[in-house]
Parts: C-alpha cells; structure tokens; sequence
C-alpha cells in the first residue's frame, strides 16, 4: 500500500495530545483563502511512500510518544482522500499502541457506501480526530473555501453517531470567520455533538503566504491582520469546551 505524502514533522506539539509524529498527506479539495500549506493541494504530487516506509521511521521516535502520552497525527491536505492508506497505516500504528489522530475539514466526505465502508474501518483504529471547522455559515463558508459546507456538517454528525472523540478546530480571522453572530451558531452546532472534548481556537496568522508567491497564487487577505487578543478572548468563550 501506498501513499502521497508532502512531508512529515517529527516533534509536533499542536496536533493533539503529547509531542506528535505529523504526516502531511498530499492533495485537497478545498482552497482556504487562509491556508498556510497551499504546496499540499494538488493530488497525485507529493513523495511516494509505503506503510512499511513511514513505520519505519515513526518507530525511532517511539521514546518521545510514550514519555508524553503522544503519538501519530495524519494532517494534509486532507487526509481522509487517501483514507485506504490510512487504514492499513493505522493498523501497524495500533499493533504498537501507538495513538492515532487525523486533523480534517472532512472536505471529501460522502455518503457514497465505498467511502463509508472504507471511514468506518478507519475510524475503528483512530483515537482522536481533530476536525477543522472553517465558517458554519453556508455562503461565507463557499466564499472562504470554495465548496459548501453541508457535508462537513454531516461529516460532524457522522462522527458523533460513532462516538468518535473529537477536538473541533476553528481558525479566527478578523471580520471573516471573527464574527459574533457566526461563533454564536458554530457554537450551537458544537453543542448537538456530544462527543467533542475541546475546542481550540487559532488565531489566523500569515506564516503561509510566501508559499502562494511561491505558487504565484494570489493571496486576497494580504491586508488581514491577527486578531486581537481580546477577539482571541471572546472567541474562546463563546466557543471552548474543556475535556
């Protein structure tokens, strides 16, 4: 089995709990006016690995996981567009007990019975998934993105019935995304699934852009600066959840 990969992070400390060995999977369908990994969109880029490949290197930093509780996060892109990779990834990850999380939007989600057949087998050896919620208003959200967001919410939805445990992500962007009117929906949304232990709140920030010029993409929120503290603070009460 084998996978794309843009590239892997060996000491990450944001992406779940305890330092994490990330993956960023190649390809993804949407197109975030704020992404800060634009180089990770195309699919069928990336390096070519195997399972055996990547356990192979996870397993040198087997003392990190388990003196901090951590383990493997498969961000992108969007993971879940190589979501057969994944599972068999997972397995050889599980037989090491070794924690397993996926950072998502759920951009590719379907109702189609092979991608459900094949995410019900992926979700019974994931721990945790940190799933990223950009914009719950619709039209802003296809502004935003470029796609609708109905089913990222049934996304949602779907890993509320499975009782999968959730971490909800949610970037803040001044007068984009850091609207009280939108925080106060999103967090009615939030509030249906029982299953989300926290919510993070991120600040935007423009760590990105050189990749774009990189690309020679134009980026719309040159102008946009982080929030303030004080949005940072608002936001996380309108919105956080403790586990």
């Amino acid at each position: 089995m084998k996978g794309r990969i843009h590239s892997v992070e060996t000491f990450g400390t944001v992406d779940g709990p305890g330092v994490r060995y990330i993956v960023f999977m190649q390809g993804c369908l949407l197109r975030c006016q704020f992404c800060h990994n634009p180089d990770t969109w195309k699919i069928g880029d990336g390096k070519q690995v195997t399972v055996d490949e990547l356990i192979s290197d996870i397993e040198s930093y087997l003392p990190f996981f388990k003196s901090t509780n951590g383990g493997v996060t498969v961000s992108g892109g969007e993971p879940l567009l190589q979501a057969k990779f994944l599972v068999e990834l997972f397995k050889e990850l599980k037989k090491r007990g070794i924690h397993t999380a996926i950072d998502t939007s759920g951009g590719c989600f379907s109702h189609s019975p092979t991608f459900l057949k094949t995410l019900d087998e992926l979700m019974e050896v994931t721990d945790l998934v940190l799933l990223d919620l950009k914009q719950i208003n619709p039209e802003k959200h296809v502004k935003l993105t470029g796609l609708s967001n109905d089913h990222i919410l049934d996304f949602a939805n779907y890993l509320a019935e499975k009782k999968m445990p959730v971490w909800v992500r949610h970037v803040l962007i001044p007068e984009v995304t850091d609207v009280d009117t939108d925080l106060e929906k999103l967090s009615q949304f939030i509030d249906m699934l029982p299953n989300v232990g926290k919510v993070e709140v991120l600040p935007y920030h423009q760590l990105g852009v050189y990749k774009w010029e990189a690309l020679g993409l134009e980026y719309t929120l040159q102008d946009t600066k982080p929030p303030t503290k004080e949005r940072i603070a608002n936001a996380e009460r309108i919105l956080a959840r403790e586990s």
